[in-house]
């Protein structure tokens, strides 16, 4: 059976979300902890900063869904994550892991590679990210990315197989699979790559939208699930890229769009393959 991304989907898992808020521990770098909380509070979701040792592995086997995003990744945020992850796989709570500049920095590459270990749910990075995290690149610039997405594809389908989780390789094209099969969207604004957080908050949304999956879509879960978080969130960018006239105004009006985000909008917009 062919799976496919419909705009029913993506708001049954909308309604869902809002009808039941997940509650996601977000561990998560200092850059964009905000608006990270602000994303998934316009969204519905309920965000939980979460990460010190200690208290990170109880509130995992509690939380809905985690987010482990590798963006400023310090000594104790570290054990923290370890903490979660390994705790949420006990629980069966669903967790993200975000690589954030892998590749070319050694303390969140070896860092990655330990948290991969641990078969996250979901993998969400740009195509420099992936590729170095399946050991077939050095990683982009910084955290912009010097690949697309199509070029990542064989890694992130290496990952997939490999751990047995979802990725999702963002991009102008935006590609998830499983390993087997690959869903990919073409929605969103290069205004997402202009404001702190515009990619690191699409790791908690995906978290949020991993938390209600239950039995919707036609394939039981996980792929379907993270793809319409994307789809979400990217047709909420590109609807409000519309009213912004540049980055200090995009952002306030996508929280809003997120906000008001409803099956009209992604049925008018959503464009999938």
């Amino acid at each position: 059976m062919t799976i496919r991304l419909t705009p029913l989907t993506v708001s049954d898992h909308l309604s869902r979300l809002r009808a039941e808020p997940p509650l996601v521990q977000c561990l998560t770098n200092a850059v964009v902890t905000n608006f990270t909380a602000n994303v998934l509070l316009a969204l519905g979701a309920a965000p939980a900063m979460t990460d010190i040792p200690g208290e990170a592995g109880p509130f995992a086997r509690v939380a809905s869904a985690v987010l482990i995003n590798l963006g400023t990744p310090h000594a104790d945020q570290r054990t923290a994550m370890l903490e979660a992850a390994e705790a949420a796989n006990a629980a069966g709570t669903p967790w993200v892991l975000d690589p954030v500049a892998v590749g070319s920095l050694p303390v969140r590459t070896a860092l990655a590679a330990e948290l991969l270990a641990l078969r996250p749910t979901a993998v969400r990075a740009n195509a420099s990210e992936i590729m170095a995290l399946a050991g077939l690149g050095s990683g982009g610039r910084g955290v912009d990315a010097t690949d697309n997405p199509e070029d990542a594809l064989p890694a992130a389908s290496l990952l997939a197989a490999k751990y047995g989780c979802i990725v999702a390789v963002s991009g102008a094209t935006d590609v998830i699979t499983d390993g087997t099969d690959t869903l990919r969207l073409s929605n969103g604004t290069s205004l997402l790559t202009k404001v702190t957080g515009g990619g690191c908050a699409l790791g908690a949304v995906t978290a949020a939208f991993l938390a209600v999956a239950g039995d919707a879509g036609p394939d039981g879960g996980g792929l379907v699930a993270a793809a319409a978080a994307t789809a979400a969130y990217t047709v909420a960018a590109e609807h409000a890229a519309v009213s912004a006239s540049g980055p200090g105004s995009f952002a306030p009006i996508f929280l809003d769009t997120l906000w008001h985000l409803d099956a009209e909008l992604v049925a008018e917009r959503l464009a999938a393959a």
